[in-house]
């Protein structure tokens, strides 16, 4: 009964499959300006706001008249070239590129250590809570005069204070991250059998490796930071350092804008650290992956 009146009311409204059987027009794709593709560019973005910025600086030092209190950008950046040119700008970085990566590196080690023990054990995670109320709070630059009686004036006493700064921070974010791994992926890591080392690198690692990557990040910008003024420190009491030592001699020689050069090149620093080396990290791993939009 019906599929009769189903049939009839479409022998009496042929129009209506008509419609529907003819071709549906191509859709044309709105047209897309110029400046929404450059808009659309992260890259050209940033750049943009870098711009603005250095607009901003140029135009108040204009305005300033005061080389001594603040030297224009175009000035800074001349000053930042001659110093390359020289040599001295050039090898203050190198040093305290190479300086950073050593603190950093360890600190890397020792944070991986701390949190493997709080994965496997209670103890381990007792420990490493402990420990990060107790440290982490305290300034890595505090440490530093305990490190000059420990280590002496060299670049000992500058790689502990760097591993005190990357460490908690990494520990923290890190084991932070493995509480907050799924039920689902625990349980489907056990049920394959893993245990250990292995459950760690397959099951916890990956599913927190978001919060991993945080923690490298602000552990960099610690360090970073922890270096430079530990540098000021020990370039005023041994006579050698890199950027932070460059900054305290030209500023004792009233060089006011090669130490605009020397802090220009701190940020360039920071600015490729971020956004070559852990973005290409997040794209590679977390964004690849899924975890973060």
């Amino acid at each position: 009964m019906t599929d009769s009146l189903s049939l009839q009311s479409k022998n009496d409204r042929p129009e209506f499959f008509n419609e529907l059987l003819e071709p549906i027009d191509e859709i044309q794709p709105a047209s897309v300006t110029i400046w929404q593709r450059l808009y659309g560019q992260g890259v050209l973005r940033k750049f943009g706001i870098l711009l603005i910025l250095a607009v901003i600086w140029e135009l108040y030092a204009r305005s300033l008249n005061n080389p001594l209190v603040f030297p224009a950008f175009s000035d800074t950046l001349v000053a930042l070239f001659d110093g390359f040119l020289s040599g001295e700008l050039l090898s203050a970085g190198v040093a305290t590129i190479l300086l950073l990566i050593q603190g950093y590196a360890l600190g890397l080690l020792f944070a991986a250590i701390l949190t493997t023990l709080a994965s496997v054990s209670k103890i381990g995670a007792d420990l490493l809570e402990t420990l990060t109320a107790m440290f982490n709070p305290l300034p890595s630059i505090a440490m530093l005069p305990l490190a000059m009686v420990w280590f002496g004036l060299g670049d000992g006493s500058v790689i502990f204070v760097l591993v005190h700064a990357v460490l908690w921070a990494v520990a923290l974010n890190t084991f932070s991250g493995f509480k907050s791994v799924s039920q689902t992926l625990r349980l489907v890591g056990q049920n394959y059998g893993l245990k250990g080392p292995g459950y760690i690198f397959k099951i916890l690692i990956p599913g927190a490796f978001a919060s991993i990557l945080t923690g490298m990040k602000v552990g960099w910008a610690f360090a970073w930071r922890t270096l430079i003024a530990a540098e000021l420190v020990f370039g005023a009491s041994s006579g050698s350092g890199g950027l932070g030592w460059y900054l305290f001699q030209k500023k004792n020689e009233l060089l006011i804008t090669e130490v605009f050069g020397g802090l220009l090149t701190i940020i360039v620093f920071g600015l490729i650290i971020e956004n070559f080396v852990f973005n290409s990290i997040e794209k590679a791993t977390v964004r690849r992956w899924g975890m973060l939009q």
